[in-house]
């Protein structure tokens, strides 16, 4: 069941139980965040069948005949991913050359395409290299080594926003002519083994409006354990620093013998006259 249908069916869950006022917020609620979801024009399950994800995403069965399409990657739990979704970054498409595929948008408004990619093959980096390239002109991902990036049998993917104004694409700063009502999207090949990719989407919208993937494993608790650090070096006194050049003497650390002798001094003086007192008798 798709997340839409999921909630339709609470729905009519709280119809049907006579409780109009959480159906009423629950109808509120789902209208707010229909309006705030960007609008999916094209998904493919690259190498796979057809799937809806969790977020109601529904991905095409892919039907290129272009390289190769494979399941290897069944063999793995990928990470990040809910076991609903797993199969998005389980198969793939990969070609021994440059390919793509033909994207169906034209039209004026802000785009994000999301290109989803896990490593399935390979146990080291710097084995898969390869750009992606938008429109035949913009390389949007340069240099993708995806088990540098995450590892192997891990999601990861790629957000790439652009806007379409007067039949001309813009990306990253730069502007290319859309000839006809389809842009490319290409998977380049480089001198490392063959480019891949596992799913792609296109979406109407903004880069918030697209569903993230969790953060990798670990890396919030360093992000913690490095602020904890600084804190308890902040927290430590520093320790005084030696003074520079030569020593200077204390003009408050002078000599004290004098003056601890003074009172044996006394004591004397006065026990000369006494003795003296004492033979006369």
């Amino acid at each position: 069941m798709s997340f839409a249908g999921f909630l339709e069916h609470v729905l009519f869950i709280l119809c049907r139980q006579r409780n109009f006022l959480f159906a009423t917020i629950f109808s509120i609620s789902l209208l707010l965040n229909s309006v705030n979801a960007g609008e999916v024009l094209w998904a493919i399950n690259c190498g796979g069948d057809e799937h809806t994800d969790v977020h109601g995403i529904h991905y095409e069965a892919d039907s290129s005949e272009v390289g190769v399409e494979s399941d290897h990657g069944k063999s793995l739990m990928i990470q990040r991913v809910v076991p609903q979704d797993q199969i998005l970054y389980q198969t793939e498409r990969y070609h021994k050359s440059t390919f793509g595929y033909d994207i169906p948008v034209h039209r004026d408004g802000e785009y994000v395409v999301v290109i989803k990619f896990s490593e399935v093959w390979f146990t080291a980096p710097n084995q898969k290299v390869f750009d992606v390239v938008l429109n035949g002109e913009h390389t949007v991902v340069s240099e993708l080594d995806i088990f540098a990036k995450v590892g192997r049998g891990v999601a990861h993917d790629e957000i790439v926003p652009f806007t379409i104004r007067n039949g001309k694409l813009r990306v990253n700063g730069e502007t290319s002519q859309i000839d006809g009502p389809e842009i490319s999207i290409e998977f380049i090949k480089g001198d490392l083994d063959n480019p891949k990719v596992n799913a792609i989407y296109v979406m109407k919208g903004t880069i918030d409006e697209v569903p993230k993937l969790p953060a990798m494993p670990g890396s919030e608790t360093s992000e913690e354990e490095d602020d904890e650090d600084e804190e308890v070096l902040s927290a430590k006194p520093s320790k005084s620093r030696k003074p520079s050049g030569p020593k200077i003497k204390d003009p408050y650390a002078a000599d004290d013998t004098p003056a601890m002798l003074l009172p044996v001094f006394v004591a004397i003086g006065a026990f000369i006259p006494l003795l003296y007192c004492l033979c006369k008798l």
